[in-house]
């Protein structure tokens, strides 16, 4: 099989399995329906309303924002990782995420203490905020430190003392705040609604535009920055929107979804593996299928694994994705050792 035929292959293999994802998503649950009744739903001619209401109104938002935020996450996972050369950055590993998750939270705050709910609009304003804050962070760290190791260990711990600082903002926020900001401070899609998935689609629809249009100064930034400055690349203006655009899809997913674990480290990996290419052409549009596919399978886990019961997201992600690190880490020690 050629390196083509395994890339079409490799679509192929993604995009249906997304399909089915998606409509597994719709179909189970805690009451489950048949695939004959979601059609239905989803085309308007069902004979079942409480079906019907179920499909639509609570489990079409959350599948559409599994996919949404899945692949927003895997591209961000994938600027990082090239921004820093390095197979293991990430969003919520480097603390961009528990950055956007201490603004959001504080957000959050401010709005219920005044009997008000924050707008989707304003969610991802403060969790852009807040992904900036500690991306800031970590590259004014990155300028200090030389070794890549002690880079991420400092991105750990940036977001360790957000999330501490989360923690203690939600310990003393009142009863009616609390119940509201733990489902979401852990990781999940539940209670999304379509507007909300409206606004998220169309962040991350604009963000994922810039991203491709980023392809070819990506495929000669990996060849290094001597080389991309060689062939017309802007290396600062370059790095400054591998920045902005991996914040904001970090942040788009944290507003919406809490903190997620992993998916931004594993799934450009797994999918430049399934690809058999490094191509920015063909791994950008594989990241966000196969982070939509990955969210979409450890959201129906999380839900259903043991029903009524429902594990956060990042429970399951992570379940799936710290192996891929691991492997990673062995992959690139061994390397190493062949030098």
């Amino acid at each position: 099989m050629t390196k083509t035929q395994k890339t079409v292959a490799g679509f192929s293999a993604m995009g249906v399995l997304l399909v089915v994802l998606f409509l597994m998503n719709l179909a189970i649950g805690s009451t489950s329906v048949s695939l004959t009744a979601v059609w239905d739903a989803l085309f308007g001619s069902t004979s079942d309303p409480t079906a019907s209401n179920v499909i639509l109104q609570l489990r079409l938002p959350r599948a559409l924002a599994a996919v949404v935020l899945g692949g927003a996450l895997a591209l961000s996972g994938y600027l990082l990782q090239t921004y820093f050369h390095n197979p293991i950055a990430g969003p919520f590993i480097l603390g961009v995420s528990s950055g956007a998750k201490l603004t959001v939270a504080l957000a959050m705050i401010v709005f219920l203490s005044h009997s008000r709910t924050p707008g989707s609009a304003v969610m991802v304003v403060a969790a852009f905020a807040g992904a900036m804050l500690a991306m800031s962070l970590v590259l004014a760290l990155s300028t200090v430190v030389n070794r890549m190791s002690v880079l991420i260990i400092g991105g750990v711990m940036i977001g360790y003392l957000c999330s501490a600082v989360t923690e203690f903002l939600i310990t003393f926020a009142a009863d009616s705040e609390i119940v509201k900001l733990h489902t979401w401070s852990v990781g999940s899609f539940s209670g999304i609604q379509m507007r909300d998935v409206l606004v998220m689609t169309v962040v991350v629809a604009l963000a994922f535009l810039g991203v491709l249009m980023l392809a070819k100064p990506i495929g000669a930034y990996r060849m290094g920055e001597t080389y991309a400055s060689s062939v017309g690349v802007n290396v600062r203006r370059f790095r400054v929107m591998l920045v902005l655009l991996s914040s904001l899809l970090a942040a788009t997913v944290t507003a919406f979804a809490g903190p997620v674990s992993f998916v931004g480290v594993a799934v450009p990996h797994l999918v430049r593996s399934l690809l058999d290419s490094s191509d920015p052409k063909k791994v950008i549009p594989g990241c966000f299928l196969g982070g939509a596919a990955f969210c979409l399978l450890c959201d129906l886990l999380a839900r259903t694994l043991f029903a009524p019961t429902e594990l956060s997201i990042s429970t399951v992600t992570a379940v799936f994705g710290a192996p891929v690190v691991l492997w990673i880490l062995m992959k690139t020690q061994k390397g190493r050792e062949r030098v």
